[in-house]
């Protein structure tokens, strides 16, 4: 049986070898191309490069790439920072209702990061993140997805979940670790998931998303179902190895994967003068064989319009795409973060007052009359109210029970976890006095 099956190998092989030198003789430039994997129609007789991976011509001239002498990367814009569109073929012609939508959900992301900041310096919750000047990256390319898509997140998207219709109640009880949390209160607060919206739960180490995110797109592509994976990430993360193995991977296998880049300045205290020395992350977009922009961060309907290309581009043609978008974290890194310590407070309030996302939208509402002073009002102390009703509820509820540590890694529970809980269940209830167990569920 076994040489049977390798007389029929040694058979396909001798065929497949008196094909290929066939090839060769009869289409020599295409033989060439294949063997060297280069894009170029490469003729046996001319005097090029033949090395593979490359699509150069030779010089004579000995002459180094000085990245310093060449022009940065443009940034694309939509809106000024007044909020007048520059060039009126690229305006997306976005609904009332659609524009009105953005600008709430960027000024309920404000409101509700002050709350739950200030949640957090109260000692409510353990720990938080906010979006403050990053709101119009968020909503931007959000809104330009298909609500199908799926999407790997870093920790500072609560806006893209916002806009896909995660409630005030889900933020609350995840942040809080009530009962009701889906995440049954294992995650730290802001590390939000949600399969129903088609959000990969969020996890802490910096850029284990992006290969993910490229495996995913890659399982897309082959399932032909229309959708693409958008994978967020920061500057920061950009620098760790799992960042530069996604990209390779989704444009080697030409997987339907958009990688936004949150570029806010800095990655934690370091900023990006220390990060890298080259033109921002964009230019790495290039040197992997990507389709690359950059975007004006702060400007919405640039990141819409850049977004929405960049889908088309995956959706219809298998290519991944690398936006980068440029903006400035006015908050801090999070609640265990000081940023007063690396950058002055005058700095942060100039840039916040000179170029903020939220006020450039509203500018632009108010000249096509589509917002007004009275609307703000109301808006803000309606926003406000379901707010601060979402969070007293959630600091009301239980937390979830004890058991829950235990479970979820393994379908069947092994013995050595078994009799941690049941020691663990023990010494409570021998010891109920010191410990909160009516806070808890069915404990």
């Amino acid at each position: 049986m076994l040489a049977r099956m390798l007389a029929k190998l040694v058979l396909k092989s001798r065929q497949v070898k008196k094909i290929v030198n066939h090839e060769v003789k009869l289409f020599p430039a295409i033989a060439c191309r294949n063997r060297l994997s280069t894009s170029r129609l490469v003729d046996a007789n001319e005097d090029v490069p033949r090395f593979a991976g490359c699509r150069s011509k030779f010089t004579n001239k000995l002459q180094f790439i000085e990245p310093d002498l060449k022009e940065g990367i443009p940034v694309y814009r939509v809106m000024n920072r007044s909020g007048k569109v520059q060039d009126q073929s690229e305006d997306p012609q976005l609904s009332q209702e659609i524009v009105t939508k953005m600008y709430k959900d960027m000024t309920l992301l404000n409101s509700m990061d002050q709350i739950l900041y200030d949640s957090q310096r109260q000692g409510r919750i353990s720990f938080y993140m906010t979006s403050y000047g990053e709101e119009g990256a968020q909503i931007g390319s959000a809104a330009a997805l298909n609500p199908q898509d799926l999407i790997f997140g870093q920790y500072r998207e609560a806006g893209v979940f916002l806009w896909r219709g995660f409630t005030l109640d889900e933020v609350m009880d995840q942040c809080y670790g009530t009962e009701d949390d889906k995440g049954k209160g294992k995650q730290m607060p802001v590390h939000f998931g949600s399969p129903q919206l088609h959000f990969v739960t969020i996890s802490s180490p910096l850029a284990t998303q992006m290969p993910q995110a490229a495996g995913a797109a890659y399982a897309y592509k082959r399932a032909k179902n229309g959708l693409c994976v958008c994978c967020y990430f920061g500057e920061g993360a950009a620098s760790e190895g799992d960042a530069h193995a996604a990209f390779n991977f989704a444009a080697t296998l030409k997987c339907p994967v958009i990688f936004i880049c949150r570029n806010n300045g800095f990655a934690i205290s370091t900023p990006t003068a220390d990060q890298y020395k080259g033109d921002g992350v964009a230019s790495r977009g290039e040197g992997y064989g990507m389709n690359t922009i950059r975007v004006d961060g702060n400007d919405i309907f640039a990141m819409y319009n850049a977004t929405r290309a960049a889908r088309e581009l995956c959706v219809n043609e298998g290519r991944p795409v690398l936006i980068e978008a440029m903006t400035y974290r006015v908050g801090d890194h999070s609640t265990s973060d000081d940023s007063t310590v690396y950058r002055l407070k005058d700095e942060v309030k100039a840039i916040a007052a000179e170029d903020n996302p939220i006020h450039r939208l509203r500018l632009y509402m108010e000249d096509k009359g589509w917002w007004s002073q009275k609307q703000e009002d109301e808006w803000r102390l309606e926003s406000r109210k379901k707010i601060i009703q979402a969070f007293s509820k959630a600091e009301r509820k239980k937390k979830p029970n004890p058991e829950e540590l235990f479970l979820d890694v393994y379908k069947e529970l092994p013995k050595h976890l078994a009799d941690q809980m049941t020691s663990m269940k023990d010494h409570v209830n021998r010891y109920r006095e010191h410990y909160p167990v009516d806070n808890f569920k069915s404990f």
